[in-house]
């Protein structure tokens, strides 16, 4: 996996229209020149959000790419919140957990992410 490959692209078509373009028309296509593994090509392609938070992605590239699908905030929120349930921590770039600091009422653990995330209790 390299979480350059896929911010970059993410980067990129979060500024050029004409990548925006390209990718409507053919997201395989527009996807090719980086090197991503069949799993974050799946990814971008679904979107899938909370996979794409899993990897690493940096919360701020992701939040345009998640507009740019017309995903609303709270349910972009969710999916993020979504990923860490479904796949785990996220596991490299900035928002990577390497231990566990917080703790709901009930004595259930957050994550880092979960906490950065504003995690409800239940």
């Amino acid at each position: 996996m390299s979480l350059y490959q896929v911010q970059k692209f993410l980067f990129e078509l979060n500024r050029d229209t004409a990548a925006q373009s390209s990718y409507r028309e053919d997201q395989r296509s527009a996807l090719s020149p980086f090197d991503l593994t069949p799993e974050e090509i799946q990814a971008l392609m679904k979107p899938d959000i909370g996979l794409l938070f899993h990897f690493g992605v940096n919360g701020q590239i992701l939040m345009h790419f998640a507009a740019f699908h017309k995903i609303e905030w709270q349910d972009y929120l969710q999916r993020m919140r979504d990923g860490v349930q479904i796949h785990g921590p996220v596991r490299e770039g900035v928002y990577a957990v390497t231990g566990y600091e917080g703790v709901t009422a009930h004595g259930q653990r957050l994550t880092q992410s979960e906490q950065h995330l504003g995690r409800q209790e239940t």
